[in-house]
């Protein structure tokens, strides 16, 4: 079940990512939806799990793109290992320190990501930090939400089916 659940996350997060891509932003991603997956996964699963996520999604990301096949897959990988191995060993319950997660996490997949494409001679970055700031806030706030959300639909979804049953 935990297994289909992730894909599913994954799945859900590249196709979300592909189409508001192309319709709100032309082109340039203002939030990474893969990497707050990613980074959800390996915080509510682990490290093995953030992995795999994070191996699956970027690998499916880069050859989705016109990138180097791996290099996305890589930083993804890293990012939800280093994620799930921090969820584990810390309390990442609160709000605070799932913000400091969802901002570290992209900014270490951005240097990581980059810094490959910098040595690999493929590719340079025109002092990217202020998109990578910015693509950190947005990828923490959706995070957030998405934490919020996922943690509050079991009991939304268990009061709801409470009230029809007093209501008959």
């Amino acid at each position: 079940m935990k297994t289909a659940s992730v894909v599913v996350a994954v799945v859900l997060a590249l196709a979300l990512q592909t189409t508001l891509t192309r319709t709100l932003v032309a082109g340039t991603a203002a939030v990474d939806l893969v990497l707050v997956a990613v980074v959800y996964i390996a915080l509510t699963t682990g490290p093995g799990a953030g992995m795999l996520a994070g191996s699956l999604a970027g690998l499916v990301q880069d050859a989705l793109s016109s990138g180097v096949l791996g290099i996305g897959g890589l930083a993804k990988c890293i990012v939800g290992f280093v994620a799930g191995g921090i969820g584990q060993q810390f309390i990442v319950t609160a709000a605070l320190p799932r913000l400091v997660m969802f901002l570290g996490a992209t900014i270490v997949h951005a240097t990581i990501f980059m810094g490959l494409y910098v040595l690999l001679g493929v590719r340079t970055f025109a002092s990217p930090w202020q998109a990578v700031m910015g693509q950190a806030i947005g990828n923490s706030i959706v995070g957030m939400v998405a934490f919020t959300v996922v943690e509050a639909l079991p009991g939304m979804i268990e009061r709801r089916r409470l009230s029809r049953r007093t209501k008959h």
